[in-house]
């Protein structure tokens, strides 16, 4: 089962952080709509059926709110981070990318 939680914002939409996983390590991805189950249809739509949110355990953070507010789609993704810091957050150099970066798979050479 996958990890994550949701945001409400002041508007009445929400911002939803799943953890899936995805090769050798996992990938978060952000879903920006008007509620939790219009933000998981969005994923469903693009091929991702078995994703189910139980509970808030993984909220996502204020900067990972303003990383899917500021992307047109709404929908962004990175490599799942693993090293906590002292203040209880996350640490990650990588940036975000948008979500058919991730579903179109390895580039072929030929």
């Amino acid at each position: 089962m996958a990890a994550g939680g949701f945001s409400k914002l002041p508007n009445g939409t929400v911002v939803v952080a799943l953890n899936l996983p995805y090769g050798s390590a996992g990938v978060r991805i952000l879903v920006h709509a008007a509620n939790r189950a219009r933000a998981l249809t969005r994923l469903r739509n693009l091929g991702l059926r078995a994703v189910y949110l139980r509970g808030n355990a993984s909220p996502p953070t204020p900067d990972e709110i303003t990383a899917v507010l500021h992307h047109p789609d709404g929908l962004v993704w990175r490599t799942a981070p693993t090293a906590p810091t002292a203040a209880g957050g996350v640490m990650a150099t990588e940036l975000w990318h948008p979500i058919r970066a991730l579903l179109r798979g390895p580039a072929t050479v030929g």
